[in-house]
């Protein structure tokens, strides 16, 4: 596999580009392109630039509004709900969770419920926000129906990811950033892009079997929640996913279960839509409102220290820390750069030229 290393700055600069040419302010463009670089720096390739290509053809079939009205459209002191107004997610969500900040400040804790939106890009972008201000963050979406729900060979559920930070003192802050299927459908699109199989417990064809092959959605088949069957705990994952799409879109009035817009721009949305577009969940608590803060964040390095000198079954293994892996990846990619697959940087250079833009 062939790999291409581009500086932060160039990345971002190509991706705020092809924002701009979508016809998003320089506010928005800036913001978005902040999202995906994030999500780059951060070792997740499945959800950065690799993605930009889809935001673009939702936004042709005039699925993603570039300009929206994003406004508040119920609300209480602690609590509200947003209309992205078919917004990018990457702009919506953000608007969502300085909300819930500014109601955590005066009130201790808030919380938005989103309609109306698109594919927000990684939760823990928006979690991370709150941790900025010494509060606890929470982020949540549901997705694309690509999950069946324990025993069923239907799609209802999407991968539905969700995100807790906290806040420590002399460590980087404890993310917990996960999707509620097995595996999170962009760890497929990598597989799919390199064409390799896929671990088994991950997919099922269209029949129930399991299967390794990761183009096995495009035939039928379907994500397993996560814990894989019933005697590994699917049914925990899959009350996981039903939460997250319960608090994201039953809420907040955004489409649910297998109403959800896919975000691939070549299948139609639901012709019956029980809301608008796909929904989010975010909340943010002042750690202040339970204990002050530099306490919290102490015992939590005294709780991170013990947790990483565990003993383990292997010597060559260590407990990791939520968020550890990622945060030693965004301090090597900010030194060192951003690798991309050379599948991922075909594709973007072809969507520059589509666009009229610099190519990387």
């Amino acid at each position: 596999m062939t790999f291409h290393t581009f500086t932060e700055q160039k990345l971002r600069a190509f991706t705020e580009r092809i924002f701009l040419k979508m016809g998003c302010n320089s506010t928005d463009a800036e913001l978005a392109a902040d999202v995906l670089l994030k999500s780059d720096l951060r070792g997740i390739d499945s959800h950065g630039v690799a993605r930009l290509s889809g935001y673009v053809r939702l936004w042709e079939k005039k699925r993603i509004n570039a300009q929206p009205n994003i406004r508040i459209v119920h609300e209480t002191a602690t609590t509200a709900t947003v209309d992205g107004d078919g917004g990018l997610g990457l702009v919506v969500a953000p608007f969502a969770m300085k909300v819930a900040i500014e109601k955590a400040e005066k009130y201790g804790s808030g919380w938005v419920a989103v309609k109306n939106s698109n594919h927000f890009g990684i939760a823990g972008y928006h979690a991370l926000m709150a941790v900025e201000k010494d509060m606890i963050g929470i982020s949540m979406t549901n997705a694309s129906p690509l999950v069946a729900p324990t025993y069923s060979n239907e799609r209802l559920l999407g991968t539905n990811p969700m995100c807790y930070a906290f806040p420590a003192g002399k460590y980087p802050p404890l993310i917990v950033d996960m999707a509620t299927a097995a595996a999170a459908n962009g760890k497929l699109e990598i597989a799919q892009r390199s064409d390799q199989p896929i671990p088994e417990g991950w997919v099922q064809d269209k029949n129930g079997k399991p299967s390794t092959d990761p183009h096995q959605l495009k035939d039928g088949g379907s994500l397993l929640p996560l814990g894989c069957d019933k005697d590994h705990g699917s049914h925990k994952g899959y009350g996981l996913g039903a939460t997250v799409d319960i608090l994201s879109a039953v809420l907040s009035g955004a489409n649910y279960g297998p109403w959800v817009p896919p975000f691939v721009a070549f299948l139609e949305p639901p012709s019956d839509p029980v809301g608008k577009g796909i929904g989010h969940f975010l909340g943010a608590m002042r750690v202040d409102g339970f204990r002050p803060a530099a306490e919290f964040k102490s015992h939590l390095d005294n709780w991170i220290e013990r947790f990483k000198s565990s003993g383990t079954i292997d010597p060559s293994k260590k407990v990791v820390i939520p968020g550890e892996p990622e945060y030693a990846a965004e301090q090597e990619r900010t030194q060192q750069g951003i690798p991309l697959i050379d599948a991922v940087v075909k594709d973007l250079n072809t969507l520059a030229e589509k666009l009229q833009v610099e190519r990387l």
